[in-house]
């Protein structure tokens, strides 16, 4: 058994003593550390063989998230394809409701959660529940988003144990930030981009000086075709 099956494993068994759900992040960059070429238009980073390992990540997980930006840009279906397994539950963060009605998502064999705020338009609210959503309203944080730990204590409560976040760049920074990512996994394309960067500066650009992001400790890599591959442990740099 490799390093990475080992990890999945290890996903699929690990039990967590809190109320909060085991919490994976797992996207693909390039050298230069960008998730896309351009905000808004999806940019095709890692090999066959990687992506097979993600889908295998996204059966070993009960939930699977994303911002509504992922949404709005890729349309994605967030459900397992290259390999056998059990389908996530998507999860959108969507604090003002802009999901589109004729996502795929809403086709799927699990409808999605749409988690928005207070500041969404009622309306909006009942047209996506009418579609099939599930939507669930939280509380804010004071830059307008959905509060974090309040979602990941609900999620918990709901019965999920594990939930993988895929991005994008401002979903990625906000779990960093706030230190509730458990374990991070990075498929690394060999190419640059000059691009839209993994870190979302924009959000917040003193954030540096307030709480630095953290490091990654206990790692580990394995090359996977033309990829590499990259998981470890989040650890707040003191």
């Amino acid at each position: 058994m490799d390093p990475f099956e080992s990890l999945l494993v290890e996903t699929r068994h690990q039990f967590h003593f809190t109320q909060r759900p085991l919490i994976t992040l797992s996207y693909a960059q390039s050298l230069d550390g960008c998730l896309t070429e351009e905000r808004g238009r999806p940019t095709a980073l890692s090999g066959v063989e990687a992506r097979r390992l993600t889908h295998s990540l996204r059966a070993a997980h009960d939930a699977i998230l994303v911002g509504i930006g992922t949404v709005l840009a890729d349309n994605p279906q967030l459900n397992v394809r290259m390999v056998n397994g059990p389908d996530p539950q998507p999860i959108v963060l969507d604090s003002r409701l802009r999901f589109p009605l004729d996502a795929v998502l809403l086709h799927g064999n699990c409808p999605p959660w749409i988690v928005t705020t207070p500041f969404a338009d009622p309306e909006r609210r009942l047209a996506l529940q009418a579609a099939g959503a599930r939507v669930l309203e939280l509380p804010a944080n004071p830059e307008g988003h959905v509060h974090l730990p309040t979602l990941l204590d609900y999620l918990g409560n709901s019965g999920l144990r594990s939930v993988m976040v895929e991005g994008g760049a401002g979903i990625i920074t906000a779990f960093l930030e706030g230190m509730l990512v458990d374990q991070v996994i990075i498929t690394i394309g060999l190419r640059y981009l000059g691009g839209l960067h993994v870190i979302d500066s924009s959000r917040n650009p003193a954030i540096q000086a307030i709480a630095p992001l953290p490091r990654l400790a206990h790692w580990d890599s394995l090359r996977v075709g033309d990829d590499l591959i990259i998981w470890g442990q989040p650890e707040k740099i003191s």
